[in-house]
């Protein structure tokens, strides 16, 4: 009777080995996450930075809320400047209109 207890106890020890197994298997892959995660951050942390010193240099500020401001009014101005060409344009064909009705 007592080699049937070793027999079941070297069965429930094999299953703790293999899971044991899987779960160092588990945290090294964790790990590896991990450090990837926080390498990640950091070149993330780097470009950020890069792109608010550029932002300052080309627009003056990193500041979202001015950075959507000043894209509004740019785009403002834009619409501005493409209805007095659209006029222009027009103006433009009236007077050849005219010409050609004249001619």
């Amino acid at each position: 009777m007592q080699k049937t207890l070793v027999t079941t106890d070297n069965g429930r020890d094999a299953a703790l080995e293999r899971e044991l197994a899987g779960l160092k298997a588990d945290f090294e892959r964790l790990r590896e996450e991990k450090v990837r995660a926080e390498q990640n951050l950091t070149n993330l942390k780097g470009q950020i930075a890069e792109l608010e010193t550029k932002a300052k240099e080309e627009y003056g500020t990193a500041s979202l809320a001015e950075l959507e401001k000043l894209l509004a009014d740019r785009r403002a101005e834009n619409e501005r400047l493409l209805s007095e060409y659209k006029q222009h344009i027009a103006q433009i064909r009236s007077d050849l209109d005219a010409v050609e009705t004249t001619e």
